[in-house]
């Protein structure tokens, strides 16, 4: 992702040695410090402030310079200068300063876009795939086939007041009539900006390039009009760069300008200022790329669920506005239903308690849990918010719509999903992170939570990050990749272990997967797994172990094909080896005391909540 250039000259990666970097998100400013030690990357020292933006200070930099003083507390190193006005920067004393400041930045509802283009499933769809991988919130996509009246999309406009809109539509040389109309409908709007100020609305215009003009005269006097390359020059391919690019450019000039302080932190910076899910997609792009691996991210917080992925080298983000933990955890019971986040809950109860418990946490929605229980049905609404956010995803990952169709605009009118390009067989890595993932007491129960939604396939890695480092290593990496990558690696991931599932179709009876392989410690293991089950063993991330799977039931699949057995090396993690033999889609009975007690089982196979389910979880998130 390209960027417009900071006030600071550009920086030489040859001569960083330490770098702050900071995030500010919409409640609390988080500050990491990456030093070179020993000839490596790695995060040192981290301190976090409440964010700033809002009254009464109304100054982000406030925020920021209290994130990075706590830092320079930890660290017994000057970061800030002496007027206070930014970061100090090293002149060769190993006590003070920093090679280089770089930021994201989530403060004041993050980038909100409303999209546009002529077929939702096409070019609107292809608009939206750009706006999402420019870190942006849709907040709504119109089309000409939207199933909307022109007067209810246009009032829809003028009540949303995005920070800018992207409008796309039509291939180059092919419609111009519907173009226009879509053109004609923003006139009428006349949206406005969310944050005022006197500032014209950007909008983006990334369509048929042959109707430039058109939209031009229509749209020019009334709004800050960019136009930059199709977003689907051809049925066949998009070009989404210069789109992304263009939105980028336009947070730093727009959004960013009339955010509170933000001019002043712009100043500061020596990289560009990137929206924080941008950076956090970046970081997942650039580890799939030097790894040559496909990756599966997620960031589930209070209020939205983010989920990521690079399959095959195409990069998809997606954003679930109304699945979160707290401020929306009422929306995943409306969207689950309350019998989905009952069937997680390890222990008896009705559903009438499970609503109320639901209920309290929506009336406060920044408490945590206090008890054992109210752990377990946190952890169960997690499971549904995560399922359904990646639903939404993998409907969204897909193939280009119409590109074996006829080219009418009619025909495009008519045209449907094709499969997504979300291969769980093909999943190297899952990476976890917001709070209930992160922090959650036992890192076996993050684990669990990711299998249970996600249901990996075959070998998959599955990891967590530590302390939501990815944002500072995303913007990081535009500047040096290397250190970025390295310091993912060693500080940002915990790697939870491998989880091993087999697919196919499976007796809910009998022995399902033969397990061989040797222990670092020489110990033999030979054993035969029945359906439905979770067996766990201790392997730690820098033990790799030889591993043959023996599907027992002819129709089972680890890899090389039904029934046939896999060799393959595998490692370990905090939580270790799980093998999974509970059947894709995974199994539960229908009756409540049957589905208790084996969910009871896999939590006692797996040692989620201790010794005997009791609660002493507090304090144990290495675990």
């Amino acid at each position: 992702m390209s960027a417009p250039s900071s006030s600071s000259p550009p920086v030489d990666k040859d001569k960083l040695e330490r770098v702050l970097a900071t995030d500010c998100g919409s409640t609390t400013t988080k500050a990491i410090l990456i030093e070179k030690v020993g000839g490596e990357w790695r995060q040192t020292w981290r301190g976090e402030a409440p964010t700033t933006v809002e009254a009464p200070f109304e100054d982000v930099t406030r925020g920021v310079l209290n994130g990075a003083q706590e830092v320079a507390e930890l660290s017994g190193r000057s970061l800030v200068r002496d007027d206070g006005a930014g970061i100090l920067r090293t002149n060769g004393d190993p006590t003070k300063g920093v090679s280089a400041y770089i930021s994201t930045s989530s403060a004041g509802g993050g980038l909100q876009l409303v999209v546009g283009g002529v077929v939702l499933s096409m070019t609107a769809e292809s608009a939206m795939r750009a706006a999402l991988g420019a870190g942006a919130i849709v907040m709504d996509t119109f089309a000409a086939n939207d199933r909307r009246k022109p007067f209810e999309q246009i009032e829809r406009i003028r009540q949303l007041r995005p920070d800018m809109i992207l409008l796309a539509g039509g291939i180059d040389g092919g419609t111009r009539k519907h173009v226009v109309a879509l053109a004609e409908m923003l006139k009428a709007a006349r949206p406005r900006t969310r944050l005022g100020g006197g500032f014209d609305l950007p909008i983006i215009y990334a369509g048929n390039q042959r109707v430039t003009d058109d939209i031009e005269r229509i749209l020019g006097e009334m709004c800050d009009l960019k136009v930059v390359p199709n977003v689907r020059p051809v049925m066949e391919s998009e070009n989404l760069g210069p789109a992304r690019d263009k939105i980028h450019d336009l947070f730093m000039e727009h959004v960013m300008a009339q955010a509170p302080g933000y001019d002043k932190l712009m100043r500061w910076v020596d990289a560009p200022i990137m929206p924080t899910p941008g950076a956090v997609g970046l970081i997942m792009q650039t580890i799939a790329r030097q790894r040559g691996i496909n990756v599966l991210g997620v960031d589930i917080g209070g209020a939205t669920t983010d989920v990521f992925s690079v399959f095959d080298g195409t990069f998809n983000r997606t954003v679930s506005a109304n699945l979160g933990m707290s401020y929306s955890v009422s929306n995943v019971l409306a969207e689950a239903g309350l019998s989905n986040i009952l069937r997680w809950v390890p222990f008896d109860i009705d559903e009438k308690g499970l609503r109320n418990r639901i209920g309290n946490k929506m009336i406060r929605p920044t408490t945590i849990p206090q008890t054992l229980e109210e752990l377990k049905i946190e952890q169960a609404i997690a499971r549904e918010a995560l399922r359904l956010a990646f639903i939404q995803h993998k409907e969204f990952a897909t193939d280009l719509k119409g590109v074996q169709q006829e080219r009418t605009i009619a025909d495009a009118f008519r045209q449907t999903g094709q499969d997504s390009l979300v291969k769980m067989q093909a999943l190297d890595l899952i990476v976890g992170s917001g709070g209930v993932l992160s922090h959650a007491p036992r890192r076996v129960q993050s684990m669990r939570m990711m299998m249970d939604a996600y249901e990996p396939e075959w070998i998959t890695e599955v990891a967590v990050d530590s302390i939501f480092m990815m944002p500072h290593l995303g913007v990081l990496s535009s500047i040096h990749e290397e250190a970025a990558t390295e310091v993912f690696e060693k500080d940002c991931l915990i790697f939870l272990g491998t989880a091993i599932a087999a697919t196919g179709e499976q007796k809910p009876t009998g022995p399902a997967l033969r397990v061989q392989f040797r222990l670092p410690d020489g110990t033999g293991v030979d054993e035969s797994i029945d359906s439905g089950r979770l067996r766990r063993w201790e392997l730690s991330r820098d033990d790799e172990i030889e591993i043959t799977l023996t599907p027992l039931q002819r129709r089972l699949d680890v890899g090389e094909g039904p029934g046939k057995a896999r060799t393959a090396k595998v490692r370990g993690g905090v939580v270790g080896l799980v093998v999974d033999t509970r059947g894709r889609p995974i199994h539960l009975p229908d009756a409540a005391a049957e589905r208790v007690r084996k969910l009871q089982e896999w939590v006692e196979a797996l040692g989620e909540y201790g010794a005997g389910g009791q609660s002493r979880w507090a304090g144990q998130g290495a675990d």
